[in-house]
């Protein structure tokens, strides 16, 4: 009779493991996919494809400091970001991330610390995902030497778990570029590293104007790259570093390097030629 207790005892509590299992799984996946939702209408609400130039668009911009896509056609952003809504809902957005044919493609914030964006999505409302963000010592915008901006590792690929594929130098061939907008002015990240590196590392040292510490910093970090590139780092240029967690040793970070060259668009649209930035003329 006991025997028998003892099995019923331990088939319920079996029971209720599998029961308790298979509830996070599904919490879980339900999580992942109010995040995936969240940034899929966050595209589809604030971005599209860039329009294709007009003569009219082209003959208002000047050459940038990067080489054009054509003869007569400056660079510009490959998609329109609509910062004026975007800014209505949440202040804190300064910038738009964006990588083609990846799922890199998701507003940037900033905030008084790093925290808060770790648990709340673009829209200030509690999020699993949370919302890429720049690091609270720099200042807001792209005013510093290298703006350091974090994003979540998601076991579903989304956010910043997809940097881990720059290791791989076919990738970073498919994709040695990401872009940066602001409603200021837009920027194209031309990478020159990937890196695994403690969270404690002085990888993460915020420098705000370029010295030749910050040379030096910017240097060592294209020798140490996990991908070859002709990218020369300039260290009169504004820099990224994007980082995430890995997890083949406790408190490891996967890390990218790439520099901002400015391009003739704002937020994706041409700039007018009366006010573009020196950086653009010259």
């Amino acid at each position: 009779m006991l025997k028998k207790w003892i099995i019923r005892i331990l088939t319920v509590a079996a029971l209720a493991v599998f029961l308790y299992s298979v509830g996070n799984l599904l919490s879980i996946r339900l999580w992942y996919r109010a995040g995936e939702k969240l940034y899929s209408d966050a595209s589809e609400n604030y971005t599209q494809s860039a329009p294709a130039p007009t003569p009219e668009s082209i003959q208002s911009t000047e050459t940038p400091v990067s080489e054009p896509l054509a003869e007569d056609e400056p660079e510009r952003a490959p998609i329109v970001v609509d910062f004026q809504e975007l800014q209505e809902l949440n202040g804190d957005i300064f910038a738009w991330i964006y990588c083609e044919d990846s799922v890199i493609n998701y507003p940037v914030a900033h905030c008084d610390n790093n925290d808060f964006y770790l648990d709340y999505g673009y829209d200030r409302k509690p999020s699993g995902t949370g919302t890429i963000f720049s690091d609270a010592g720099n200042r807001p915008g792209v005013q510093d030497s290298n703006i350091i901006i974090y994003g979540h590792h998601m076991q579903n690929k989304t956010m910043f778990a997809s940097l881990k594929n720059w290791f791989e130098q076919d990738y970073y061939d498919a994709h040695p570029v990401m872009w940066l907008l602001t409603p200021e002015q837009d920027y194209r990240i031309d990478l020159y590293s990937v890196r695994s590196t403690p969270a404690t590392s002085d990888t993460y040292t915020i420098f705000y104007e370029p010295d030749e510490q910050f040379e030096d910093y910017i240097l060592r970090a294209k020798a140490e790259s996990g991908f070859t590139s002709d990218v020369e780092p300039d260290p009169q240029l504004h820099h990224v570093l994007l980082s995430t967690c890995a997890y083949s040793y406790y408190n490891e970070r996967t890390v990218i390097h790439g520099q901002l060259v400015p391009v003739a668009s704002a937020g994706g649209l041409p700039i007018p030629a009366e006010t573009l930035s020196p950086d653009v003329n010259d």
